[in-house]
């Protein structure tokens, strides 16, 4: 297959792609280095990906419509992943504009660049974020995702309607990944489980936002791979679909299980919660485990040591 990945040398994506690449397919990745971290760590995830014979990379911005016809054009594209998007919930209370701009308009860009080539195959990346602020678990796929906590989460819900929209007028295969807070090698450098662990083993102080009692469903990388590959290999019409790890676990207990794969005692200061943040994370993955045969199977503690390894190996201290 060829396969179109947007955001294709982030993290998720750099774990996507490789996959494939090793399955044997040609990989397109479309990536446009920027936005909320070191592009290093992008150039350094395309290094990776560059061993490929089939691997190709443009770099740009998914909103280009010159660069998706130039893509489309040369390459007969059999699916997308589209894992491209402005990510973070705080950031996108400062500047919801840019968020719909790029997670919103950007979608539509795809789609329409799909229709236009004949390409009727996508996996949308969503996020648990959808379900807004609640108290009560498991989330399911059939709960009200009315009122997003965040402008990212809307844009994120917008996203799943579009592509709703897109399977009605033009049978689009849409399947929607709901992911519930991944974590992993290459894992962003803002995201808690990295910026915890790094500071704890540098000794410096880690800010816990409230009381230490929200709680997130923490999911392992390679079993979100393995539920986009799952999702690639299985058209399912229009689907939304959850993958998490089914085990939300409290922030103050996370902490304590980053300090033990340190091996260091973290130092922590305490603030009131954040807005946009929500207090749980909670995924049923009952309609995956039917529809792609999804397992996940990486205990935290397991994919915690791997994370703590990896950053010891490439970001030593």
């Amino acid at each position: 297959m060829n396969i179109v990945i947007t955001g294709g040398v982030g993290f998720i994506g750099s774990h996507t792609a490789e996959y494939f690449l090793k399955e044997g397919h040609r990989v397109i990745a479309i990536d446009a280095f920027a936005f909320g971290y070191d592009p290093a760590i992008k150039e350094y995830n395309a290094g990776l990906l560059s061993q490929y014979e089939k691997f190709h990379l443009y770099r740009g911005d998914i909103r280009n419509h010159e660069l998706l016809e130039d893509i489309f054009t040369t390459h007969s594209i059999d699916v997308v992943i589209h894992l491209a998007a402005r990510a973070g919930v705080r950031p996108s209370l400062e500047d919801p504009a840019s968020y719909a701009d790029i997670n919103i308009t950007g979608t539509i860009q795809i789609l329409e660049a799909m229709k236009k080539h004949g390409c009727n195959r996508l996996v949308f990346a969503s996020s648990s974020s959808v379900y807004g602020s609640r108290t009560q678990g498991p989330f399911r796929e059939t709960d009200s995702v009315d009122i997003p906590a965040s402008p990212y989460a809307a844009t994120k819900r917008a996203g799943e309607i579009i592509c709703a929209n897109y399977h009605y007028l033009y049978n689009m295969q849409c399947t929607c990944l709901r992911f519930f807070t991944v974590y992993g090698p290459r894992q962003r450098p803002e995201m808690a489980i990295h910026l915890f662990a790094d500071k704890i083993r540098r000794g410096e102080e880690i800010t816990m936002f409230g009381d230490g009692s929200s709680i997130r469903d923490y999911t392992y990388i390679g079993d979100i791979v393995q539920g986009i590959a799952a999702a690639v290999a299985k058209p399912l019409g229009y689907e939304i679909v959850n993958l998490g790890n089914k085990n939300p676990i409290r922030l103050d207990k996370l902490i304590e299980k980053i300090s033990n794969a340190v091996g260091k005692p973290p130092i922590i200061t305490r603030l009131p919660d954040q807005p946009g943040d929500v207090p749980m994370t909670f995924a049923s993955v009952e309609k995956a485990q039917k529809l792609l045969s999804y397992n996940p199977n990486t205990s935290l503690d397991h994919g915690l040591q791997i994370f703590v390894d990896w950053l010891n190996e490439y970001h030593p201290v």
